[in-house]
């Protein structure tokens, strides 16, 4: 008779989820630019992927375009962003309140190679790439069906709503 030893166990890293109640946590925008819908996996420091559910109810197909609906470019770059403000916020360990704001500083080498539909899934993969003077930046990549859909380097930075209007890196 074999006995199998059951004392030890294997640590798997546990993946870190978030469902969309706990994004509006992270992010102050609501419907109709609210465009993060789910949280896959986070590492503090490193890196995030999360996913758009594309459906054909959403306002702005109603003009782009009414016979071939595409979403908007500058609209995948945006749900890239809000991925990253939540992987900035995870990383500092901090829950943003109603006074701060994610502003966009730049984005670098945007790239759109196939379209995203009504239907898809725009899963973003987001990572870290440097930290210095409060301006945050990071690469990007939005994927549909394993295929990259869209990629750019953004750069944000976090203010409070009350120094908004001071230049970043003050």
């Amino acid at each position: 008779m074999t006995t199998i030893d059951t004392s030890t166990t294997i640590e798997t890293p546990a993946k870190k989820s978030m469902d969309i109640h706990q994004i509006k946590q992270y992010l102050p925008h609501r419907y109709p630019m609210l465009l993060v819908d789910r949280v896959l996996d986070w590492e503090a420091n490193k890196s995030i992927t999360a996913i758009k559910n594309v459906t054909v109810n959403e306002e702005f197909f109603n003009g782009h375009f009414p016979h071939k609906p595409v979403m908007p470019g500058v609209l995948m770059i945006e749900a890239m962003a809000q991925t990253a403000a939540i992987l900035s916020f995870l990383t500092m360990d901090i829950k943003p309140d109603e006074n701060s704001v994610v502003y966009f500083v730049g984005i670098d080498n945007a790239r759109f190679k196939r379209p995203v539909e009504p239907g898809d899934q725009l899963v973003m993969n987001v990572e870290i790439l440097r930290v210095s003077r409060g301006i945050w930046k990071y690469k990007a990549v939005g994927s549909v069906d394993g295929k990259v859909a869209v990629e750019a380097e953004l750069m944000c930075t976090i203010r409070s709503a009350d120094d908004a209007s001071q230049p970043a890196g003050k």
